[in-house]
């Protein structure tokens, strides 16, 4: 009985750092064309959309109803581009960088009021964290964490204090999604989204998700969801969970050719770079 004691037990820690099935199934409902090419969160009433320097607020019809075309003018350290954001408590969160040709620095998190999309306030980043890049944030209110992805390296996610901006830790996540672009915490998980199909060849791009239980240091990747059934392949963007509504939200671009995060030109038949909400209800 001792004998097989141990590898149960080993079997057991295993099985609890693999994420539990997420959704019985994700039907596409909808479409709605967006200004913004980064990222997407969402609240009761309200779509937010990130571009690179800009921040949109959106109906949930799709009509857009604010814009902030400055969100880096009271940062006392340059930025350039913003990524994936999420909303929480009246306030969106989103991180911010300079970006250039692949490589960022002057990371950090900014908070922004959701009502007049002003800005709020920040939290420094930690470089002895080792993250390179941020691709991506979310709110975790469960453990009082924010959590920024790095689409450089995305070996780990990183976590914050939500209340002070403290560096927590990181988490280890294996097999890496290559390119992440969007996270959300989703029931005791990360929803990972990973720009890692070529658009060139028409590749799918990916959705994962990891779990985050608190006494965990590594986590598993597992695959959810394949995007075959987007108008054109392209560029995987951000993601977010409508509550209310019982959606994933997923943000997606085309038409635009990317190389290192860096846009180059357009495919045969477009004139300019369309940005999309895809929009799944979740069948439990």
């Amino acid at each position: 009985m001792k004998k097989l004691l141990l590898p149960l037990l080993l079997f057991l820690l295993v099985e609890t750092a693999l994420p539990q099935q997420v959704f019985n199934s994700l039907e596409l409902i909808k479409t709605i064309e967006v200004e913004g090419r980064q990222g997407v969160a969402v609240d009761s009433n309200y779509y937010y959309v990130s571009g690179s320097k800009a921040i949109f607020k959106y109906s949930k019809e799709g009509k857009l109803l604010l814009t902030n075309d400055n969100p880096f003018s009271s940062l006392t350290k340059e930025a350039n581009h913003l990524g994936d954001i999420d909303y929480y408590n009246g306030k969106l969160y989103a991180g911010a960088e300079y970006f250039y040709d692949g490589s960022a620095s002057n990371i950090q998190i900014v908070i922004y009021d959701a009502e007049t999309l002003e800005f709020d306030s920040f939290f420094s980043w930690e470089p002895e964290s080792g993250q390179q890049e941020v691709c991506a944030i979310t709110v975790d209110p469960k453990n009082n964490l924010v959590w920024m992805a790095d689409w450089i390296d995305g070996s780990y996610l990183y976590k914050y204090d939500l209340t002070n901006g403290t560096y927590i830790g990181k988490l280890h996540i294996y097999p890496v999604p290559e390119k992440q672009q969007g996270i959300k915490v989703y029931k005791n998980q990360i929803l990972i989204t990973a720009d890692d199909g070529d658009a060139e060849y028409e590749e799918s791009d990916h959705l994962y998700a990891v779990s985050i239980l608190e006494s965990e240091s590594s986590s598993k990747v597992s695959l959810i969801k394949t995007f075959n059934d987007v108008k054109r392949q392209g560029e995987i963007e951000g993601l977010t969970i409508d509550g209310i509504e019982n959606t994933l939200i997923v943000h997606f671009n085309r038409g635009m050719r990317v190389v290192n995060g860096m846009p180059i030109g357009f495919y045969p038949g477009y004139e300019k770079e369309i940005h999309e909400l895809y929009i799944y209800k979740i069948v439990d």
